[in-house]
């Protein structure tokens, strides 16, 4: 087994909690359950998100949540892992002896095929927020609007149009205001393979209230993204999770985790000590600044006035309309809204390219 399957091993004594800090660790959407080198199960993702659906308890054991009989392949059938992967939409499958001994794990994206997200590809539109004045990252967006701050060799704003374009999204609204003509001029030398149109805003209206511009253009459910946020997530399941569930606005939440770095005092009754918890950990789903929203929720907004998003969120709930939200892992959100995340977006966006540029000459050199 090489070092990278190993690092993905977990113990069946492991909790939820402690198999998602593995996934964030790793990058990976997999985490294997070992016991005595045989493989019990597999965690995804996917089946992450079910438990935080049902409100399932993070302290409950992996066993509880993971996939007991997974998809396997045996040793030296290699050949036929790409087929498997394919057939049963999955993006990694172990491989074992005919005793259960885990061996290894291969990863669609090692294939020599493409890596590629299953499903038809999406027509729905997107509208971006980039007006904002980026005050948190000042002094750089002094210089430069936020959306056109660059992560590696591409802007922050082209890369949230790509992560959209991978699942086939070709219409964006990006909503201008600070600097607009920078942003504007940018992307018109580039001549875009895609339906770009802007949407400018007299007064800068907040995240809700720069949508009633679009209210008349748009006539299905449509993401909405900050310019500063990149998700690694299949925007084709998250609309489908959206119609099933039949909401009117589906949040992109992440699970956050925290450490409290204090012992936390438990008080009972009559002003007495209950027990002590040594750096209790918390986990928390936190909005992650992308949506999907029917367009009859747009007749809720004002027109021409401010008007955040969490304001119409709360506006829908008020008259009883369905709201729901898709989770994700923390290592699947990455946000650039202040200096120190922005430096470790970029940290992230340069590793990534140096592996796959090693990965690339080390395939060259075989």
């Amino acid at each position: 087994m090489n070092e990278k399957t190993e690092r993905l091993c977990i113990p069946p004594e492991y909790s939820v909690l402690e198999a998602i800090k593995v996934l964030d660790e790793t990058h990976e959407r997999i985490v294997l359950i070992v016991q005595d080198g045989i493989l019990q199960g597999v965690l995804t993702d996917s089946d992450v998100r079910k438990w935080i659906l049902k409100s399932g308890d993070m302290a409950e054991k992996v066993t509880a949540v993971m996939t007991k009989k997974p998809i396997c392949i045996l040793e030296g059938e290699d050949s036929h892992a790409m087929t498997l992967m394919e057939r049963h939409g999955i993006d990694a499958i172990p491989v074992t002896d005919k005793g259960g001994r885990l061996l290894d794990l291969l990863f669609r994206y090692e294939t020599p095929e493409k890596k590629k997200r299953g499903g038809a590809p999406l027509t729905s539109p997107v509208v971006i927020m980039a007006g904002g004045r980026g005050t948190r990252l000042l002094p750089y967006t002094q210089v430069l609007p936020k959306p056109l701050l660059p992560i590696g060799n591409a802007t922050i704003l082209e890369r949230v149009i790509a992560s959209f374009r991978e699942a086939g999204c070709a219409s964006f609204y990006v909503s201008v205001h600070y600097k607009k003509n920078l942003i504007k001029a940018y992307f018109q030398d580039m001549h875009p393979d895609y339906e770009l149109k802007y949407v400018e805003e007299e007064d800068f209206l907040g995240t809700a209230g720069s949508l009633y511009l679009v209210k008349d253009k748009i006539r299905e459910p449509f993401f909405v993204s900050n310019c500063d946020i990149l998700l690694d997530v299949d925007y084709r399941k998250v609309m489908r999770f959206h119609r099933e569930q039949e909401n009117v606005i589906t949040l992109i939440t992440s699970l956050k985790n925290y450490t409290i770095p204090y012992g936390v005092v438990n008080i009972g009754q009559e002003g007495l000590v209950e027990s002590l918890s040594e750096k209790p950990e918390m986990s928390f789903l936190v909005n992650t600044g992308v949506y999907v929203l029917n367009p009859c929720v747009l007749d809720l907004i004002p027109p021409e006035k401010f008007m955040h998003i969490t304001e119409l969120i709360r506006l829908c709930l008020e008259r009883g309309e369905k709201v729901g939200f898709y989770p994700i892992t923390e290592s699947a959100w990455e946000d650039m809204g202040e200096p120190e995340s922005m430096t470790n977006m970029m940290k992230n966006h340069m590793e990534a390219r140096e592996e796959k540029e090693a990965d690339r000459k080390e395939r060259s050199n075989v």
